[in-house]
């Protein structure tokens, strides 16, 4: 059974919405314990339903939804905004994530449109392909930093942003669990600089369903403490699990293991993606149990996959079909409608009794836990500007996307290091053994500079070492020893494992591709190595051409 609904009336009635959002502010929602409270002392409960339309995607093998290259921002689009509200008042959401907004875009019209309706939005901070931690190769550098923060920055005047998302599955097998490290240095650094600027929007973290003996770790590591002194300095405020466990008109023990997992966690947890897509109908039976006890001690609700269609490898799910301003609504929207309609949200525990936060010792490495508790530093922007001033030999791309040839280069550079002698550890990052080069933090072009610079300097600097077929220029302004060299680049990394509350970029990322400009004068991508010397040959290439990480379920 399909109902449309041609939009004609929408129009009038979210106007009336936009003269609302003028005096209307959401409550902000905190985290008391382990749970979830508006302002007035209620407990909250993510409501929701997952919202972007789905852009171009490759397959993953790991996941279910096949993982994107390109985005479509839906909360750029007021008339799409104004189409769709009406509908997702229908369903009885209260929130709505986000896969992938740019930052450079105007967001007034729906965040405000969406805020009158009491909607809340769920954001992720990573964009596809080079705009988030890469799952092969994870670091934490100043373009993702800027990004990240640019994002932040352009969606903190609204009232209406319940959390933002530090990454989207970059794990997906206790094989990459050495990338938790970098998840949670992010987590960090966003949260130090939500603190700056005075927002009280949670830091969380979306994790792909997995095997126990890694899933529950990660939880523990995104919430512990690495200094065992109760602090939460690098912990996430929510954490979310995308979980498909539930199909068709199971019972409740289908959730008896995850529960289990999770009955003593500290921080608060939802399913930030939910909904059978292996058995289809969906009839969304699982909505009781989620809002009801015993779950509803142990969850702070979930968001439902997804209102726009989107292309699995086990067909095609969505809740709505668009056709220009019109909406047609599916069985599994109507479906939804109803068990979300049934919702009564739980009113314990009340605020006063949830108690405050603890943050534990973090869980242990093992075989199937492979993150170090020693954290990558925050990326200091002024010391990669510093470096690009002064390195010998610079990266001169031939070509505007440097994204395509960073990692080739990287490889051959390094390649070309190691036999002199040298070694590309000062950029190497190693999430399991904790150990982070003193230029590993910086973008993917000040690393290749550097690269260029080591080699050309350990060649006598002959002319022919600063080539790089053509993508390479010797800096006329460097210090014109190799020894003021090294004393220059020194003088620019003075504490290079420091840890520091960020400072906004000096210019908004770019948000269409996530090859956005660092305030350190602009580097694409987030392509880095690990390892050390020529032990980097060929991972550098993998980095570029892999799907990289925070592998967004869709967008």
């Amino acid at each position: 059974m399909y109902t449309k609904c041609c939009s004609r009336a929408v129009a009038l009635a979210l106007g009336v919405l936009g003269i609302a959002a003028g005096t209307h502010a959401l409550q902000k929602v905190s985290r008391a314990g382990r749970y979830l409270y508006t302002e007035d002392g209620n407990r909250f409960f993510i409501k929701g339903v997952a919202y972007q339309e789905q852009g171009a995607t490759s397959t993953d093998p790991n996941n279910p939804f096949s993982e994107p290259s390109t985005f479509i921002d839906p909360l750029q689009d007021g008339t799409a905004c104004s189409r769709d509200i009406p509908f997702l008042q229908q369903l009885g959401v209260n929130t709505i994530r986000v896969y992938s907004v740019n930052s450079s875009l105007n967001h007034d019209a729906c965040m405000s449109a969406l805020s009158a309706a009491n909607i809340y939005t769920i954001i992720d901070l990573a964009l596809p392909t080079n705009g988030s931690i890469d799952r092969l190769s994870p670091s934490w550098t100043t373009n993702l930093l800027d990004l990240y923060l640019g994002t932040i920055n352009a969606f903190n005047k609204y009232d209406n942003v319940l959390a933002y998302n530090v990454g989207n599955e970059v794990i997906v097998d206790p094989t990459g669990t050495d990338a938790a490290p970098f998840i949670k240095a992010a987590a960090r650094d966003v949260r130090a600089y939500l603190n700056k600027i005075g927002s009280s929007a949670l830091v969380g973290y979306a994790a792909i369903d997995g095997d126990d003996n890694w899933v529950l770790p990660l939880a523990e590591y995104l919430s512990c403490d690495p200094t065992s002194a109760n602090s939460g300095a690098s912990s996430i405020d929510l954490f979310g699990l995308n979980n498909y466990e539930w199909c068709g008109d199971d019972t409740p023990a289908a959730y008896s293991g995850k529960n289990g997992d999770f009955a003593g966690y500290n921080v608060p947890a939802y399913f930030s993606e939910f909904g059978c897509v292996k058995q289809p109908p969906r009839l969304w039976t699982e909505v009781g149990t989620i809002f009801s006890q015993p779950m509803s001690n142990i969850w702070s609700g979930g968001v439902a996959f997804s209102y726009f269609p989107a292309q699995s490898n086990d067909g095609q799910f969505g809740m709505v079909t668009i056709d220009g301003n019109s909406v047609t609504t599916s069985d599994d929207f109507n479906r939804l409608k109803a068990q979300y309609g049934n919702v009564t949200f739980p009113t314990v525990p009340s605020q006063s009794s949830a108690g405050s936060t603890q943050f534990p010792s973090c869980p242990p490495n093992n075989s199937t836990w492979l993150a170090s508790t020693s954290l990558p530093p925050t990326p200091n922007d002024e010391a990669c500007s510093c470096l690009d001033g002064i390195l010998s030999c610079v990266f001169t791309p031939k070509t505007s996307n440097t994204s395509a040839i960073v990692g080739s280069l990287l490889d051959f550079g390094c390649s070309s290091l190691g036999s002199v002698g040298g070694s590309c550890a000062d950029i190497s990052a190693n999430g399991s053994t904790g150990t982070y080069g003193r230029v590993a933090f910086c973008d993917p072009d000040t690393k290749l500079s550097f690269v260029m610079s080591e080699y050309y300097e350990a060649t006598g600097r002959k002319a022919t070492s600063c080539d790089f077929s053509g993508n390479a220029t010797i800096n006329q302004n460097a210090p014109s020893s190799v020894s003021g060299a090294n004393a220059a680049a020194s003088s620019c990394l003075t504490n290079p494992s420091a840890v520091f509350t960020p400072s906004a970029p000096s210019s908004t990322a770019p948000g269409s591709t996530g090859t956005g400009k660092s305030s350190s004068g602009g580097k694409n991508g987030a392509a880095s190595i690990g390892g050390e010397g020529n032990a980097l040959v060929g991972l550098a290439v993998a980095a570029v051409f892999s799907v990289l990480g925070s592998a967004l379920t869709f967008a």
